[in-house]
């Protein structure tokens, strides 16, 4: 399991609510709900957080969303 130093989670943010990061297994997860009501995920890829907002994480990536090339 990729491990985030605490050095750097101290001072990461989430880009959604600007709360906080908490490192729960592989992902990165906000310490305050969005407006969905629901906790921001982000995954950590080779050590590195993922910090895109989940939307934009999707189009980032057309592997994940065969849709988004078509």
């Amino acid at each position: 399991m990729p491990k985030v130093s605490p050095e750097l989670l101290s001072i990461l943010r989430c880009p959604v609510t600007g709360s906080q990061l908490v490192q729960e297994g592989e992902e990165l997860v906000s310490t305050e709900a969005g407006a969905d009501g629901e906790k921001v995920r982000y995954g950590i890829e080779d050590g590195i957080p993922l910090l895109l907002p989940p939307e934009l994480l999707a189009a980032a990536n057309p592997a994940a969303n065969p849709t988004a090339s078509a």
